[in-house]
């Protein structure tokens, strides 16, 4: 291992999408490093899910590993440091309920039918700054408008700060702009091979937050932070390319541009909507964002260069064709939900389903489809464990363990007496 940096922060994202890891001296960092798998038991809140696979619960909570090449360390933002995204063993084997696993294994399965998919990932976020009463509340900033820069829309001078910090760590920013909404703001990452791409985003997510931090300052990537203003994506967008390097999702010859691979694809993320929200839509709060005319993914539906889609086909044609799927919130697990994407658009080009017409609907007082989301985290975790093929294919043992947890959090919120009730009832009643 080189000797040009003081220590080593080793990451790995979790079933939480939280980055898990450890700093190690640069002089140990060949020795690699051990964690306790009882963390595939844990909740936001510290609660354990007996039993959780990969928790090995009743074999007392032993050790994986953290495996990484020297060649897969990266630059940090953070000074004197580098970071590496690592992938989990146990025994030699690949941890199942990892979403690194999830994803190479999508990967792989592309493969096998002679293609390799590359991703670009959007993700959207609000900035909250401390209420004084030991919350949060949303910046403040008068000026701002959509598609904003400068000082207007950041007065704290925040996407400077994460701008530079993201060039030194190498990450690929390719844009920003402030949204529709406020406080928040769009980040566009370039586009890459999909084990790469996920883990810039990954890394990004953790970037965003800590550059915000040192101001005082706090990103969220919550699909829904604000009762009355629009919820943050994940956007995954992709394409695949064969042996030769060319995008087979593009064929001049039809009348739309889109090759029948691109078009099957498109049907299989429709066929297999409902399940992939219990994936890409893994949080209580994600089905407030997920709502009718709210421009996010809650219709099975594709479309032309369409917001009002939940796969939206952009106008790029040739080598810049490819599909945006719009149902991930900003708080998904990023290598899972591109898993689930490249799985469900591979299962459709295997069965060769037909997505249907484009939507004729304006999205937003008119629409076309009739399928949605399901109404709660609950019904989607029904939904995806009714769904065996996109269960098998993005792996049973990391569902199993999602289910698991995600039941847990839901249990756990039923049980819980919210402050809109109180606000609600409680003068009343």
């Amino acid at each position: 291992m080189s000797d040009t940096f003081d220590r080593l922060r080793v990451l790995w994202p979790d079933h939480l999408g939280l980055a898990r890891g450890k700093y190690l001296p640069a002089s140990l960092a060949d020795l690699g490093v051990r964690h306790c798998s009882g963390t595939w038991a844990l909740a936001y809140d510290r609660s354990m899910t007996p039993d959780t696979p990969g928790s090995y619960w009743q074999e007392g909570l032993p050790d994986f590993d953290a495996h990484f090449e020297e060649s897969d360390v990266r630059p940090s933002w953070e000074a004197n440091t580098r970071v590496v995204v690592a992938d989990l063993t146990r025994g030699g084997e690949l941890l199942g309920v990892s979403p690194r696993t999830a994803l190479r294994r999508a990967v792989s399965d592309w493969r096998a039918l002679g293609f390799e998919p590359y991703v670009g990932v959007e993700l959207e976020a609000f900035v909250f700054c401390a209420d004084g009463a030991g919350g949060w509340r949303p910046i403040e900033t008068p000026g701002a408008y959509v598609y904003g820069t400068g000082p207007a829309v950041d007065p704290y001078g925040l996407i400077d700060a994460i701008w530079t910090a993201s060039h030194e760590a190498g990450l690929p920013l390719e844009s920003v702009n402030s949204e529709y909404d406020t406080p928040q703001f769009e980040f566009t990452l370039r586009y890459s091979d999909a084990l790469r791409a996920a883990d810039d985003a990954f890394l990004f997510k953790v970037l965003a937050r800590e550059v915000a931090h040192r101001l005082g300052l706090l990103v969220t990537f919550m699909g829904k932070p604000i009762t009355d203003r629009g919820g943050s994506g994940l956007h995954v967008n992709f394409s695949l390319r064969d042996g030769t390097g060319r995008n087979v999702f593009d064929d001049a010859a039809t009348a739309d541009g889109l090759s029948s691979i691109a078009s099957y694809a498109v049907g299989g993320l429709l066929a297999h909507h409902r399940a992939l929200a219990g994936l890409c839509a893994p949080t209580i709060n994600a089905y407030k964002r997920l709502r009718p005319a709210s421009l996010s993914g809650y219709w099975a539906n594709w479309g032309y260069d369409h917001r009002g889609a939940t796969v939206r086909v952009p106008g790029e044609r040739g080598a810049g064709t490819r599909l945006e799927h719009r149902l991930s919130d900003g708080a998904a697990v990023v290598h899972t939900a591109v898993a689930a994407v490249l799985q469900a658009a591979r299962l459709g080009v295997i069965h060769e389903i037909n997505p249907g017409p484009p939507e004729g609907g304006n999205g937003l007082d008119s629409i076309d489809a009739t399928v949605s989301v399901p109404s709660s985290l609950s019904d989607a975790l029904d939904a995806l464990e009714n769904d065996g093929e996109l269960v098998s294919a993005v792996g049973s043992e990391l569902v199993a363990q999602h289910v698991a947890v995600k039941r847990s959090e839901w249990e756990r919120f039923c049980g819980a007496t919210t402050d809109w009730e109180l606000r609600e009832y409680l003068p009343f009643l």
